[in-house]
């Protein structure tokens, strides 16, 4: 494996939610190069992948300013101070569920766009499930859309579910329950 390159310099220029960074760095052939990178601020985030049975994921559908129109999703958002990715989980998926789980497996952690963006999620399974509620900040309930995971090419190809974390993580699940039988 080839030795990380090494940072002769670094420039910060703060942004609203995070910071630009500016890498001068060295590569081990010799060659130099500048980079620049997001860092994310706070405190980190989880998609939640919460299962009532071993064939059914639930997912959301909520409204996305990015694409003006309302998608479909696995349940997600910010980690708050203090909290652990599986008590994170817990709550976002409370707020936005309307769901507890009385088991929490951290999978792993995926990145949107690991080039130049230091931003990753972590992708929580969420099994046991039971009903509760806690109060989101979401401006309206979301509709929870139960979705068989044998049909995941379905969801794939509808125009209105393109979150790429919420596609890969629903791919790593369904093999993860593959494995388990």
């Amino acid at each position: 494996m080839r030795p990380l390159p090494t940072i002769h310099d670094r420039e910060e220029q703060p942004l609203e939610s995070g910071r630009r960074e500016i890498l001068h760095l060295e590569f081990s052939n010799g060659e130099r190069r500048r980079y620049e990178r997001l860092v994310s601020g706070g405190h980190g985030s989880v998609i939640i992948a919460a299962v009532p049975d071993p064939g059914t994921v639930l997912l959301v559908r909520e409204y996305a300013a990015g694409t003006h129109r309302y998608e479909l999703g696995l349940p997600k958002g910010r980690m708050d101070a203090g909290e652990t990715v599986e008590e994170a989980a817990d709550r976002e998926l409370k707020e936005e569920v309307g769901m507890g789980a009385r088991k929490l497996t951290r999978v792993r952690s995926i990145t949107l766009a690991p080039g130049y963006m230091s931003h990753q999620i972590h992708l929580v399974l969420a099994e046991d499930l039971y009903p509760e509620r806690l109060p989101g900040d979401e401006p309206e309930e979301l509709e929870v859309v139960p979705w068989r995971l044998d049909r995941l090419g379905d969801l794939m190809l509808r125009e209105d579910c393109s979150e790429g974390r919420s596609l890969a993580s629903l791919f790593i699940v369904r093999e993860l329950l593959k494995e388990r039988g």
